[in-house]
């Protein structure tokens, strides 16, 4: 039978914060101890918004906007990955820090694991082809079907780009149309320019 999804956060009085975060540690310990932490997830505020991170241990399975629904997408990720999630921030300490440092200037690509299984068949095959565009640069849709293999599936690309379980991490926001207008973002325009103009800063 499966179990119940499992969702924890750590919400409180003020006098009980401390308890429930001794709790929450326990229970991170616990689930981790018996082999039953699946999916380990966390927020982290950012220029563009409180980011939602998720992890297994494969590597990170999701990086979500709040224009998403953070609650919708714990839900979607316990149906689709495994119903064992777990609010374990420290879990997420790397990613959170490397996404700091991303939107502070100081880092220009990220070296983490990643886990793409939301992503399958040529909507993989573009994630793939997203990392290669380097930062503080863009790419058509068009550009990146070719180099997908598949040059006339622009449309694909553009639907590879709004389903991509990763934004920033696997720059999508990079993809432009082919006269360099902004098109459309999961996050939402105003996000897709926030990257971009932070990508073109010196």
């Amino acid at each position: 039978m499966t179990k119940p999804v499992t969702i924890l956060e750590p919400l409180a009085a003020p006098g009980d914060a401390e308890a429930i975060a001794r709790l929450q540690a326990r229970l991170v310990e616990q689930a981790t101890a018996e082999d039953l932490l699946d999916v380990a997830y966390r927020t982290l505020d950012t220029p563009v918004g409180s980011l939602l991170l998720a992890a297994t241990p494969a590597g990170v399975v999701r990086v979500a906007y709040p224009i998403q629904g953070h609650e919708d997408i714990l839900a979607s990720l316990a149906r689709h990955v495994s119903p064992r999630v777990l609010y374990a921030p420290a879990r997420l300490d790397l990613v959170a820090l490397q996404l700091d440092e991303y939107f502070a200037g100081r880092r220009r690509f990220f070296d983490l694991p990643l886990d793409l299984q939301l992503a399958h068949g040529f909507r993989r095959t573009v994630l793939d082809h997203l990392s290669e565009i380097a930062y503080g640069t863009t790419a058509s849709y068009s550009t990146v079907a070719a180099a997908a293999g598949n040059p006339k599936a622009f449309r694909a690309v553009a639907s590879a780009c709004a389903s991509n379980p990763l934004p920033v991490v696997v720059p999508c926001h990079r993809v432009v149309r082919r006269d360099g207008a902004l098109a459309g973002y999961v996050g939402g325009l105003d996000a897709k320019h926030t990257l971009l103009e932070l990508e073109a800063t010196p």
